[in-house]
């Protein structure tokens, strides 16, 4: 059973790993501050539920388990704060304020 869930925790942790070198390639290649927004959070957010999906059967005990459920979330609601905010103030200072080639 034990390498069972070794395998589950690789391939869940390798897909999350996956996922976040997803976003930080739509971070780097999209064009303006939306779409870059959009790929990091969307990848980001699947990349760290994957990582501790995978990283549940290695936990000792409930307590730690739901320890890591709580910093998923916390990082999900901090994530969704940030990118309102950042994308009121790329909305209200308009396109090309960004820094990005035009």
């Amino acid at each position: 059973m034990s390498v069972v869930l070794d395998l589950i925790t690789i391939a869940a942790v390798s897909a999350g790993v996956v996922f976040f070198l997803a976003g930080t390639v739509g971070l780097l290649r999209f064009p303006d501050t939306l779409t870059r927004l959009h790929a990091l959070t969307k990848a980001d957010n699947l990349g760290l539920g994957l990582v501790v999906l995978g990283l549940l059967p290695q936990v000792g005990s409930l307590r730690d388990g739901l320890k890591m459920i709580c910093v998923w979330l916390l990082v999900l609601l901090a994530g969704a704060t940030v990118s309102q905010l950042v994308a009121q103030a790329a909305r209200r200072d308009g396109p090309g304020s960004d820094g990005a080639a035009p």
